[in-house]
C-alpha cells in the first residue's frame, strides 16, 4: 500500500482520448479509516488512526491529515501518537471492511467481467471489453469513480495504463480521489522520472545497492547495462528490474474463476416508492441474473435482496430454495415475496438489486422432479448464445414430419410448443440484459 499523504498527487485533468490503457487499477483511499468515518462524519478532515489504543499495537490505517505528521500503517501506534499527538483512535471493524469490499467488487464485476482482486480494497480490471459500451478507460475509471462514491460513500482512485505495473503505479500517483491515465505512447515518459523505490519489488536493501552504482530513477536503470545491476542485485532481480524500467510487462489480468454469487442491482436518479415501478425493475434485475447464471452454467439455491432507502439505510433479505434455481421468472417470484415480506413497502427507495447465492452445479443436477420445467421451457429462448436449443427444435419438427400419424394421435398427444427466436415466450419472461451485464469473472491492510 502507498504511504503518501497526497502531496505528490498526479492527475488526468482533462478527457484522455485514449484507447490503449485498457488495464485499470483501482485502489480504495485509506480504505479502513474511510470505513470508520462512514460511522463518524464529524471527524472528516481530521488526524483519525485505527487500530488499538494500546501503545503496544500497531496503526491499521491512518487518514491522509494523520499522513501528513508521519503516520503510517503497521507502525507502532506509540509512534504514532508520538508523532501526531492529537489524532483520534478509533478501533477496527473488519466486518464493515468485508461487507464494503464486498460491495465495491460486485460494482467493479459490473462494469468487466475482467477482475483481479488483489485484497479487501484494491484489483486490476481489463476494460477493452466494456470499451464499445462505455467508452475510453478515462471515462470508464470516472464512472467506476462516481459509483464507488454513489454507492458507499466511499473515495477510490484509479490509474489505467497498458501494463499491470504502470497501471498500478498511476494509481498511488493519483491519490486521494483522482484519476491517471498514462497512453502506452507515453509508458516511459512517465515512468523514466521516477524514483527507483517506485519499482515493484524494490525494498530498502535494493534500493541501496542500486544508489550506490549512482541510480536514483527508473531511467537510470532502464540505461544501466544488464551485467552491471546482475553484480549488484543478482541476475534474476536485476532482469525483473530492467523489463519494467523499460516498460515491459507480459501479465494479464487474472480473474476468478469460482463464483461465489451473481447479482445485478440499480440505483435509481430519484427515490422510488411506487411498489409497482419497483417489482417491475426487480423482475428487470432477476431476468439478468437468470442469464448470467445459465451462461455461467451454474444454478442459485439462495435467492438475495438488497434494498437501500433514501436515508441510506440498507437492508438484505434471502431466502434459500427446495430446489436451485437459474430461471429469472422463480428468482423474480422470490425477490418480489422477499420485498413484500420486508415490512418496508412504500418507503422511497433509492437501490435495489438482486443476487443469486450458493452457487451450484449445472442443470442436469436436479433431481428428478423440477417444479421449474414449464419455466425453464419458456425461459428457453432466452439462451441466444446455445444454438443447440434452436438445433434439437428443429430436428424434432423433421422428424416429426416424417414419422407417420395414427387418426388418434392427436387426442394422445400432449399440448407442446416448441419456441424460437421471437416465438411465443411472454415478453416479461424474457431475460433482459444489464448495460453491467456479464459473467463475473495478497490481502491488503485498506491503508491506501
Amino acid at each position: 500500500m502507498s504511504k503518501q499523504d497526497g502531496s505528490s498527487r498526479q492527475v488526468s485533468t482533462t478527457p484522455v482520448e485514449d484507447l490503449t490503457a485498457r488495464i485499470l487499477h483501482v485502489d480504495m483511499d485509506a480504505f479502513f479509516a474511510s470505513v470508520e468515518l462512514l460511522e463518524h462524519p464529524e471527524l472528516v478532515g481530521k488526524p483519525v488512526i485505527v487500530g488499538h489504543p494500546s501503545a503496544r499495537s500497531v496503526v491499521t490505517a491512518a487518514t491522509y491529515e494523520a499522513r501528513k505528521f508521519g503516520v503510517n500503517s503497521a507502525m507502532p501506534m506509540a509512534l504514532a501518537l508520538r508523532r501526531c499527538p492529537q489524532a483520534i483512535v478509533l478501533e477496527p471493524h473488519y466486518d464493515r471492511y468485508t461487507r464494503y469490499s464486498g460491495i465495491v467488487m460486485d460494482l467493479f464485476r459490473d462494469i468487466t467481467p475482467h477482475v483481479e482482486v488483489l485484497g479487501i480494497d484494491e484489483a486490476f480490471l481489463d476494460v477493452a471489453s466494456a470499451r464499445r459500451l462505455m467508452g475510453t478507460p478515462w471515462q470508464i475509471g470516472t464512472l467506476i469513480r462516481e459509483r464507488v462514491f454513489a454507492e458507499t460513500g466511499l473515495r477510490c482512485s484509479v490509474g489505467a495504463a497498458a501494463t499491470k505495473y504502470v497501471a498500478k503505479l498511476a494509481s498511488s500517483r493519483s491519490k486521494p480521489d483522482g484519476l491517471l491515465v498514462v497512453p502506452e505512447a507515453d509508458t516511459l515518459d512517465f515512468l523514466h522520472p521516477q524514483p527507483i523505490s517506485a519499482l515493484w519489488g524494490v525494498g530498502v536493501k535494493t534500493a541501496e545497492k542500486l544508489e550506490r552504482l549512482g541510480l536514483r530513477t527508473i531511467g537510470d536503470v532502464a540505461q544501466t547495462p544488464l551485467d552491471t545491476l546482475s553484480r549488484a542485485v543478482g541476475s534474476a532481480t536485476s532482469a525483473h528490474l530492467n523489463a519494467l524500467a523499460r516498460g515491459w510487462d507480459p501479465r494479464h489480468v487474472v480473474t476468478e474463476h469460482t463464483e461465489k454469487s451473481i447479482g445485478h442491482e440499480r440505483t435509481f436518479e430519484r427515490d422510488i416508492s411506487d411498489t409497482s415501478e419497483l417489482e417491475k425493475e426487480l423482475l428487470r434485475l432477476s431476468n439478468a441474473v437468470g442469464v448470467r447464471l445459465r451462461r455461467s452454467g451454474v444454478l442459485a439455491r439462495t435467492i438475495a435482496l438488497k434494498l437501500r432507502f433514501g436515508d441510506f439505510s440498507t437492508i438484505s433479505r434471502s431466502r434459500t430454495l427446495a430446489d436451485p434455481t437459474d430461471l429469472g421468472r422463480r428468482i423474480y417470484e422470490e425477490a418480489r415475496s422477499l420485498y413484500a415480506e420486508s415490512g418496508r413497502t412504500g418507503e422511497p427507495v433509492r437501490l435495489i438489486g438482486v443476487r443469486g447465492e450458493q452457487l451450484t452445479g449445472a442443470a442436469a443436477d436436479l433431481g428428478l422432479w423440477d417444479d421449474d420445467g414449464d419455466w425453464r421451457d419458456a425461459d428457453a429462448d432466452a439462451r441466444r448464445d446455445h444454438g443447440e436449443v434452436r438445433a434439437h427444435a428443429r430436428a424434432a419438427r423433421d422428424a416429426a414430419r416424417r414419422r407417420p400419424r395414427s387418426p388418434d394421435a392427436d387426442a394422445r398427444r400432449p399440448d407442446l410448443t416448441v419456441s424460437g427466436r421471437g416465438g411465443n415466450v411472454p415478453s416479461s419472461e424474457r431475460a433482459v440484459p444489464s448495460r453491467f451485464g456479464g459473467p463475473p469473472g495478497v490481502p491488503g491492510d485498506g491503508g491506501g
